[in-house]
């Protein structure tokens, strides 16, 4: 499902790179920036075609990951929860075995430990780097977010997303996200998107062969 929320978590208006969309913030307000966090957001979004990490191609990060306009799939055994994208072959591992969340070490996608809390999967997400945003519009976060997610079917074709995010360093309280997820039929699995070679296509830096598909060039 297309969600307007990769564009921007708030209500937003139509920019150069930006969709419109209506704010998936569970109070419809603003995020809680601290004064010195929200001057950094918006010169974020002034540049945001230079240092979005995700015109880079560097990982998404988390909640990002699963609101970017690319499906995913999910699939569940007794010890974990895997989430499949079909964004650059990126996947998560929810483990759901007990296991505590591990120390000194800082992922992209964060360090996921899961529980079952009756039909509702709560996913608890530590140990980020501060490197990725969490929308298009500059929304960023520090080394010290937290993210507590919950997945619940409402039907057999919708999953309803929540996310709460506590970072003391940039917001002044925990603020969350809400928004559904509908199941694709028009699939019948996941496709390839390989991000750091259609940058390279796009940019005129894919090396040309005469075994590639591409056309010869013109006399």
């Amino acid at each position: 499902m297309r969600n307007r929320a990769a564009y921007g978590l708030e209500y937003h208006a139509a920019s150069y790179g930006i969709l419109p969309g209506k704010s998936v913030l569970t109070d419809g307000g603003k995020i809680p920036y601290t004064p010195a966090a929200l001057k950094t957001r918006n010169e974020n979004f002034e540049k945001r075609a230079e240092l979005d990490p995700f015109n880079k191609c560097f990982m998404p990060g988390v909640p990002r990951i699963m609101y970017i306009e690319h499906p995913f799939q999910i699939f569940q055994t007794p010890n974990h929860v895997a989430i499949t994208f079909e964004w650059s072959q990126v996947y998560r591992l929810l483990y759901t075995d007990g296991s505590k969340h591990q120390d000194g070490i800082e992922f992209w996608m964060g360090d996921n430990r899961a529980r079952w809390e009756g039909d509702t999967l709560v996913n608890e997400v530590t140990n980020f780097n501060d490197q990725t945003w969490l929308d298009a519009a500059g929304n960023f976060h520090s080394e010290q977010m937290k993210v507590i997610e919950r997945l619940t079917m409402t039907d057999a074709d919708t999953i309803q997303y929540e996310a709460r995010i506590e970072d003391p360093k940039v917001f002044t309280r925990p603020w969350s996200i809400t928004m559904p997820f509908v199941r694709h039929k028009d699939m019948d699995r996941l496709l390839e998107f390989q991000c750091q070679a259609e940058k390279e296509e796009a940019n005129g830096e894919f090396e040309r062969e005469e075994k590639t598909w591409y056309p010869k060039p013109k006399p």
